[in-house]
């Protein structure tokens, strides 16, 4: 019997995120339970967006929970590399055959051209896609153009008529027709891979037997399947997770909850309560009990009893659950937990210069300094006010700010601080004008040690989420002005 092999491939290109672990953990323990092996992959084709930063995070996050896997960048393995960016002669090769069978081509379209088909295609109220115009060139044609240089990329040819039909583990058979189907771009003008042709690729030479993926990617599975056709391979087994949801139902996102797993660490859950509650996400143990470990869960677990219906993300709910943990936790080891938290020499090392300076008795250090160790802060509005800004101004300042901030991968002081000056710049602002309101949203008090030494002691989890509080606590940013204010910020630059 084939060895069950399943993976996980995440992009690098921001923070670690919950559905990342979400998919990963339902990925190793439908591995686990079968005796197969779990593998991590990274898709950095995204040359512009992946950095190693982000790449390090997500495997420190992964392994915070607990989750680990048995081949992958920083492991090694028999199938590597498992960098898609150290995989590009393996992709040319693949997508050259795909031209040679006559199952793709190259195509030279500009993107002013493919804005005004696509333009024309709407205003018809016809489903937008490639219109095929490149696809009839004659191959000596096609390769002299490739020759002089002109820049190109390969497109799959998909059918226009009839249904495909997708094998899906929990839903069963799902038709989907060819006509939404558009020419996928397989290698882009840069030379790398798309996520299609590098997933059908490495999925087949890394001998995956069964990809578990969020249903964002069901409408999409035809061009998958046709790959696998047109290459002659078997595929692997398809199952699509429903996706993790906001209470109120929509896709789970960061405006309405936190979504990094280094937040969860930074706030003082533990990786046993975190992993035990997505677990949940969708999924219950037969006898139906909240709590249960990520071996209990191995062991039990069984594709059937997933349920459809999108799983709710909601924090109180983690954080009853997260007190069950906690509360069942030997004496001793609760208080070796909140040392390891933040009680710690490593970070208290990091405060302690900047406390040191602004007290007279050491009981002067917990109302000084309490912000370093809470979650969010207490704040009112009242230390938003500002003598230049109306409150509209406040909250458009705060929250282009935290969008740059969102934006940064390298997380110290000087990097903090040039974004907070880029939106000063931008808004015709000093520095000066600017920190009186970042003060406050970080620390929760009127004056404390220096915010920017704060925010990155904090780390960007923390200050980020003390951010988006202050601009809620405003008011929030509604969709009209989130479109307006993005394209101000862009502006700057």
């Amino acid at each position: 019997m084939t060895k069950v092999r399943t993976r996980i491939a995440p992009s690098p290109t921001g923070d670690p995120h919950v559905g990342t672990a979400y998919i990963a953990l339902f990925n190793l323990c439908f591995a686990r339970q079968h005796g197969g092996e779990f593998i991590l992959r990274i898709e950095d084709t995204d040359q512009l967006r992946s950095t190693r930063e982000s790449e390090q995070q997500i495997f420190d996050a992964l392994r915070w929970l607990g989750i680990e896997w048995n081949e992958g960048p920083d492991v090694g393995g028999p199938h590597g590399p498992y960098r898609q960016s150290e995989r590009g002669a393996i992709y040319k090769k693949y997508s050259d055959e795909l031209v040679a069978k006559g199952h793709a081509f190259p195509c030279f379209c500009s993107a002013e051209r493919l804005d005004q088909v696509r333009a024309e295609q709407m205003a018809k109220k016809e489903t937008p896609r490639y219109d095929g115009h490149c696809m009839h060139l004659a191959p000596d044609e096609a390769q002299q153009r490739i020759a002089a240089g002109e820049s190109h990329v390969v497109r799959m040819k998909v059918p226009s008529e009839g249904v495909c039909v997708v094998p899906d583990m929990l839903r069963g058979d799902v038709e989907i027709p060819w006509d939404r189907m558009d020419m996928q771009v397989l290698m882009k003008a840069d030379g790398l891979p798309t996520y299609f042709l590098a997933n059908v690729v490495d999925d087949h030479l890394m001998e995956i037997t069964h990809v578990l993926r969020g249903e964002e990617w069901l409408p999409s599975a035809p061009k998958l399947i046709k790959l696998y056709e047109y290459f002659g391979w078997e595929q692997p087994k398809l199952c699509y997770m429903p996706l993790l949801r906001n209470p109120d139902k929509s896709k789970l996102s960061k405006r309405k909850n936190p979504t990094c797993i280094t937040f969860y660490e930074r706030m003082g859950f533990m990786p046993e309560a975190l992993l035990n509650y997505l677990g949940r996400m969708g999924w219950s143990m037969p006898d139906e009990r909240e709590k249960f470990s990520l071996a209990e869960m191995i062991e039990h677990f069984d594709l059937s009893r997933v349920s459809l219906g999108g799983p709710i993300f909601d924090i109180e709910k983690l954080s009853w659950l997260n007190g069950q943990w906690l509360r069942e936790l030997p004496v001793e080891q609760f208080a070796q937990r909140v040392q390891d938290w933040a009680f710690n020499p490593q970070y208290l090392m990091q405060i302690a210069p900047h406390v040191q300076q602004r007290v007279e008795t050491f009981s002067d250090i917990a109302p000084l300094g309490s912000f370093f160790f809470s979650g969010g802060v207490q704040l009112d509005p009242a230390l938003l006010a500002h003598k230049k800004l109306s409150p509209d101004q406040v909250r458009q300042a705060l929250q282009l700010v935290l969008w740059e901030l969102e934006a940064l991968r390298q997380w110290d002081k000087e990097k903090i601080t040039g974004c907070i000056q880029f939106v000063c710049e931008g808004l015709g602002l000093k520095l000066r004008d600017l920190m009186p309101l970042i003060f406050p949203a970080i620390t929760g008090k009127a004056s404390s040690v220096s915010v920017l030494d704060a925010m990155e002691i904090l780390g960007a989890d923390l200050s980020r989420f003390r951010l988006r509080q202050a601009v809620e606590l405003l008011g929030g940013v509604s969709n009209g002005e989130s479109k307006e204010w993005k394209k101000l910020l862009e502006s700057f630059r």
